[in-house]
């Protein structure tokens, strides 16, 4: 059933990027070799999850694996949302999911009512908690008005055995509107949850502690909740861990996270945990422009699909997984992104004085014109 304009790849590295790029353009796509001289060979458990869900997402996806499940054709089907859930793998946290969704959500044909369920943080993915705070207000700035863009977190859940529940609302969005985004601001407060699962409230008290600690010596507001849930809300595994975000005079948000290790529990220490996030948090700071990190390839991919305008937007040194993504737009699209670097005229007038103004690392502007994305209606 696949054709001839078939993209081909190799390797499992950016199956996501390719695969939200595929469903998006409607290109099939042939992903091989995927971890084939590795002990353990072929797509993961949590790789075919995503596949699954992908299939739920969509109307007339075709999907053939080889024997090995080293190589797998993918054609998709039409988007088409609605109300759905779905048990997410416990190898990958319930943010490795939810990067796809909020990639393709907003150009579903029905508004999105998804629940998914599974590790709510972990150390590799961000946390939900970070999707709330950071990624929702990225998506926000595309929205002429937001018609109810929402996500609550129920439970929460940490590996091995997960146990949190997440409620995804995202509406139909006719088109996304161009943006101009080059201020970021000042960080005005530091708010975050300390959450503590199945173990002694007081560890999530220590946390908060030690993370004040750190972020008292710069500003005076800070504020954290402590998040001590009981009984079912609590998932299926002990641990504890928090999540922080600071705000800036302009809107934007900059997020961290840090979770006890789940491998080795007993020697996990709750301060070290608050002081890394902590940490973390002043890094993203450090990086600053008007998206964080983490996010930065979903600005790039809402950039790419907005009405034919130019966009243009200031982030912090491109991470390895954004400069990626610019290339598979590249590859899908044929749309190319001009990058600068960012030259701040208030930093030029400080820099014959002194008192020179720290704005933390070199910036870069992403310039680039919508492609006047338009859903299947």
């Amino acid at each position: 059933m696949v054709g001839k304009n078939v993209l081909e790849f190799k390797g499992s590295q950016y199956m996501r990027q390719r695969l939200i790029l595929s469903v998006v353009s409607g290109k099939p796509i042939k992903i091989t070799q995927i971890r084939a001289k590795e002990d353990n060979p072929g797509l993961t458990e949590y790789e075919a999850n995503l596949l699954r869900l992908l299939d739920k997402l969509t109307n007339g996806t075709w999907l053939e694996v080889s024997e090995t499940g080293t190589a797998f054709s993918f054609s998709p089907g039409a988007l088409i949302g609605g109300t759905l859930s779905h048990e997410c793998c416990k190898l990958r946290g319930i943010g490795y999911y939810l990067e796809v969704l909020m990639a393709l959500a907003p150009f579903c044909k029905k508004p999105l009512n998804i629940v998914l369920r599974g590790v709510t943080c972990n150390q590799k993915d961000p946390s939900v908690d970070s999707f709330k705070h950071g990624a929702l207000p990225v998506l926000r700035r595309f929205m002429v008005i937001d018609p109810g863009l929402e996500l609550t977190i129920k439970k929460r859940g940490v590996e091995p055995l997960g146990g949190g529940e997440i409620h995804l609302v995202c509406p139909s969005i006719k088109q996304l509107k161009p943006i101009q985004l080059k201020d970021w601001g000042k960080v005005k407060k530091v708010r975050g949850t300390m959450f503590a699962l199945r173990v002694s409230p007081a560890l999530a008290n220590r946390m908060v502690e030690s993370a004040k600690g750190v972020f008292l010596n710069f500003i005076p507001d800070v504020f954290f909740t402590v998040d001590h849930l009981k009984g079912q809300a609590a998932g299926k595994s002990p641990g504890f861990g928090g999540s922080l975000y600071a705000e800036t005079t302009d809107g934007v948000i900059f997020t961290s996270d840090s979770v006890s290790d789940s491998a080795a529990q007993s020697h996990s220490v709750p301060e070290d945990i608050g002081r890394s996030a902590a940490h973390a948090l002043l890094d993203e700071i450090s990086c600053g422009g008007c998206v964080d990190s983490a996010f930065q390839s979903l600005a790039c991919l809402y950039m790419a699909l907005t009405s034919k305008d130019v966009s243009k937007c200031v982030m912090g040194p491109l991470t390895p997984y954004t400069i990626k993504f610019l290339q598979h737009l590249r590859e899908f699209f044929g749309l190319m992104f001009q990058l600068e670097p960012y030259r701040d005229a208030a930093k030029d007038e400080f820099d014959e004085d002194d008192n020179q103004l720290r704005l933390g690392v070199n910036k870069v502007e992403l310039t680039c014109v919508g492609i006047g994305y338009q859903k299947i209606l």
